[in-house]
């Protein structure tokens, strides 16, 4: 037991000889075990109690256990109380998510405070088959098949590499006693279901079953290894511009062996879940224009490409009463000024230049509403701004956001950024322009 749990934390490079190593200790098997193989391996180590008040006297047996064992093994011992019930109630989450966050928060800023190194918790063999046959009821993809990895950030499992039968046949060769949790031996929750009567089952129609899925999951980790080399690899890491928005174009779609898995990749980090991801998938190459919402991003289906921005709040009208220079927001302004026509008309795109004596103040600058039209400078007769966005070839992303100036008749001065009103235009009896500077 102890040359394997050496081995495991040496082959995944867990634990410094040197440092000072926080041990989770609930006073179950799992958990005697783990320190007791740490003190035996020499590592400087303290322990972490919590006591969640979820048992009655279980609860207070618990910790007057971890008290005597770790007096009797001259480790320091940490304890804190909770109120989980009222956590639970007060952030709206399980029990059992309730004392999982002030578990894990409470080690964190221990082990911040006595300078540890880590926090190693007793997650053994059997916990991570659980949680891949948990997953895989799920229908999770790589990265869920992979059991439960020996260290996220300062937290570490060291008996990850032993069985749930390893750490007893242990804990009885050495004579050590240690606490039951009642609850673990109901099987009214997912995982005590699992671990109760569908692993015995599977034993028994395929001796070995557990340690064969553990195999498993250690080589699909091992094959997430390459797969996110690969992915690392890819453009698509740096597909998201200043403003936040992210374009995938069809081509490189086409030229992955799996598009699926590519836009799962690319997409779930921006809150889209799988089924909206396989109906994405599914309308490449479609009618452009479909859209898919997260709660935190829109996507929409272009022509050449997949386009995903995150949700902002609308723009808020601008009222321009006079000629000065005016804030938009915190990277953009926009200057109305009267010049005299010899100083020109500019070309800038994001200039217009108008004839001052047609427009009427106070202007408007906001964006774009259904049924707007405009007379698109150059051209006779009226036209709606969306048709004129349509043809412009703008994703629906960019029509949202597309602006326009408007006179204090309503009459559209200009379609920012792509063309002026022609009825706005300077003639040959102008006198004074009026310019519109983004």
């Amino acid at each position: 037991m102890i040359n394997t749990v050496a081995s495991f934390i040496d082959r995944n490079q867990l634990l410094s000889p040197d440092g000072l190593h926080l041990v989770a200790l609930s006073g179950g098997a799992d958990s005697v075990a783990l320190l007791r193989v740490m003190l035996a391996l020499g590592y400087r180590v303290e322990a972490a109690h919590c006591n969640f008040h979820l048992r009655g006297e279980e609860s207070d047996r618990d910790e007057l256990f971890v008290q005597n064992l770790c007096q009797k093994l001259n480790v320091n011992l940490h304890l804190i109380h909770f109120d989980t019930v009222e956590y639970a109630a007060l952030h709206q989450v399980s029990i059992e998510m309730a004392a999982r966050e002030l578990r894990y928060g409470y080690f964190h800023q221990l082990r911040h405070d006595i300078g540890a190194d880590t926090v190693c918790v007793a997650h053994h063999r059997d916990d991570a088959v659980e949680t891949l046959l948990m997953n895989l009821l799920r229908g999770a993809g790589i990265h869920g098949l992979t059991g439960i990895r020996p260290r996220n950030d300062d937290i570490v499992r060291p008996l990850l590499g032993v069985s749930r039968q390893e750490i007893q046949h242990y804990l009885d060769v050495i004579g050590q006693d240690y606490v039951t949790d009642s609850t673990n031996l109901q099987p009214d929750v997912l995982r005590n279901k699992i671990r109760l009567q569908l692993l015995p089952l599977l034993e028994q129609l395929y001796p070995g079953a557990s340690e064969n899925m553990a195999r498993s999951a250690y080589y699909l980790s091992e094959a997430e290894k390459v797969y996110n080399a690969q992915w690392g690899q890819s453009p698509l890491c740096e597909a998201t511009d200043a403003q936040g928005r992210s374009t995938l174009p069809f081509s490189t779609l086409k030229s992955s062996p799996s598009s699926l898995c590519l836009l799962h990749e690319w997409l779930s980090p921006f809150g889209f879940n799988r089924s909206q991801i396989e109906q994405i998938a599914n309308h490449l190459g479609g009618e452009p224009g479909r859209v898919f919402e997260s709660p935190t991003h829109t996507l929409v289906i272009d022509r050449e490409a997949v386009v995903v921005e995150p949700v902002s709040a609308p723009m808020k009208p601008l009222v321009i009463p006079e000629p000065g220079v005016y804030r938009i927001d915190e990277t953009a302004k926009i200057r109305i000024e009267e010049v005299r026509v010899e100083e020109g008309i500019s070309c800038d795109p994001n200039v217009a230049t108008l004839d001052a004596t047609t427009v009427r103040f106070p202007l408007t600058l906001r964006t774009v509403d259904p049924g707007d039209l405009f007379q698109p400078f150059g051209m006779e007769g009226r036209k709606l701004v969306s048709d004129f966005l349509t043809d412009r070839k703008l994703n629906l992303l960019d029509k949202r956001h597309q602006r326009v100036v408007v006179d204090a008749t309503g009459a559209i001065l200009w379609l920012v950024g792509l063309r002026t009103d022609h009825r706005f235009r300077v003639t040959p009896t102008t006198r004074t322009i009026l310019r519109i500077i983004l």
